[in-house]
């Protein structure tokens, strides 16, 4: 095997999969800046914020995740070069996310005062709650924002989304410390204020990349005069039969983690503080993984288009092997530094609540271990998994990962969280687990399914 083959890809792949990575390594920066003010608080706050997310992250991976669906769509139609079958594909989609995003706000709503049956800490209820009811509203523009950045991927155009994540996150920045601790004449609202910011921004974001995109000629076609009173079953259909598999894809993964935030939050406050730190930090590198897949989806759905299933496997294979050697990379810094990284989000200053300080950086500090181990299959499994959405095979890998993470992996968490020493250490391994698992059966898939299309192609 001349590996030269798959390392002169990676400039392309890199070139594709950077304007997704700073787009989503901004947001989810803006997140960790969130939990770094609010934690200054103090751990009390962190954990309401940890908790109030968990209820929007489950219905935001079925949003995002239901909106990935347009990009291999929009990716083989221009591949073959047909511009109303790629219009089509973001017409539909987007009304199909704006429905959707409306019943996902609805839902979280009327699922919020589950909170007070899940045997969290009172005190972190009570301050979630508030929270929630804000945060809850900014699913509505984030999943429309996700129709048009899905759209502008497909087309290969990853940079636009990447401008109205960045300029959007600067201004969420912005309100979270006028808001978060009442500066410049403003009201000091705590973590209201950071569900304010959130907002805000998000309408921000998906008002800004409608404007860019129509702005821009080769767009223009695209994003105006979309009549939604004309709307064809056929294409409902098929966005439908690949978006509702990869958003219980994502659900699953998203879900597990939450679980890991409810199982801390049964030890207690100080373990859901520990592990939103772990989750944070975890979450920034995997935006690294999210971006090259979703350079895996475009170029295997361009290939698909060209049926050309030898060089799509080549081209799959050079995403895989840059994805490997980042995350080898993000596991050495997590290795080394694992005691430093938890001082960001705590206040020694806080005389009062000092023990706990000390306590949640411990933990946090043994999660961020764990972690280092896991950014390899964190990465891997969710790059293929782009790869096999650009095939559009969504079925098997939607079972796949629901063995891997609830099969496999939840157990494990509860088991060792709950009923061994472990505690929060083993919630972890239980996600290492589900995460490996996943690596491997994903990957098992596209090995088995391009050795097939290239045979099939070869036959003929």
């Amino acid at each position: 095997m001349n590996f030269s083959n798959y390392t002169k890809e990676f400039r392309y792949n890199l070139k594709l999969a950077y304007p997704v990575i700073l787009g989503m390594v901004g947001h989810t920066m803006v997140g960790l800046i969130d939990d770094i003010m609010v934690g200054k608080i103090g751990t009390t706050e962190l954990a309401a914020v940890s908790l109030g997310n968990s209820f929007l992250f489950i219905a935001m991976s079925l949003g995002i995740g239901f909106s990935t669906a347009i990009t291999p769509l929009v990716a083989e139609a221009d591949g073959e070069g047909n511009k109303d079958r790629v219009k089509a594909a973001f017409k539909h989609g987007l009304f199909l996310c704006t429905v959707l995003a409306l019943g996902l706000f609805t839902s979280v709503l009327i699922a919020k005062p589950l909170m007070y049956h899940m045997k969290q800490p009172d005190a972190v209820v009570e301050l979630a709650m508030p929270y929630l009811n804000i945060v809850a509203a900014s699913l509505i523009p984030l999943i429309i924002f996700q129709a048009f950045k899905q759209f502008s991927d497909g087309l290969s155009q990853t940079k636009y989304a990447m401008w109205a994540t960045l300029i959007a996150n600067g201004i969420n920045v912005l309100l979270n410390y006028l808001l978060i601790y009442g500066k410049l004449g403003f009201p000091k609202l705590g973590i209201t204020g950071a569900a304010i910011g959130t907002l805000v921004s998000r309408i921000i974001m998906v008002l800004f990349i409608w404007w860019l995109l129509r702005s821009k000629e080769k767009f223009r076609m695209y994003v105006t005069n979309l009549n939604m009173l004309s709307i064809q079953k056929s294409v409902i259909k098929k966005i439908v039969n690949l978006g509702f598999p990869s958003s219980m894809q994502m659900l699953f993964e998203v879900a597990i983690f939450t679980a890991a935030i409810w199982l801390s939050g049964v030890l207690g406050q100080n373990a859901q503080a520990a592990n939103q730190i772990a989750l944070k930090l975890s979450s920034l590198t995997f935006m690294v993984g999210m971006g090259l897949s979703v350079a895996a989806m475009i170029r295997v759905g361009n290939q698909k288009g060209m049926k050309n299933f030898v060089e799509l496997r080549r081209i799959a294979f050079s995403v895989f092997a840059l994805t490997l050697f980042i995350e080898i990379i993000f596991a050495g810094i997590f290795i080394a530094g694992y005691k430093v990284f938890p001082d960001l989000f705590v206040n020694y200053n806080n005389e009062a609540d000092l023990l706990n300080t000390y306590d949640v950086v411990k933990t946090a500090g043994v999660l961020i271990l764990i972690a280092a181990f896991f950014q390899i299959s964190d990465g891997v499994q969710v790059v293929v998994l782009g790869a096999l959405r650009g095939l559009q095979d969504v079925m098997m890998p939607m079972l796949f990962t629901f063995i891997a993470y609830w099969v496999v992996g939840f157990p494990i968490s509860y088991y060792l969280g709950l009923h061994t020493e472990y505690k929060s250490a083993g919630i972890w391994l239980g996600l290492l687990a589900g995460l490996t698992v996943s690596a491997i059966l994903l990957f098992l898939r596209f090995n088995y399914l391009t050795k097939k299309l290239i045979a099939q192609k070869e036959s003929n």
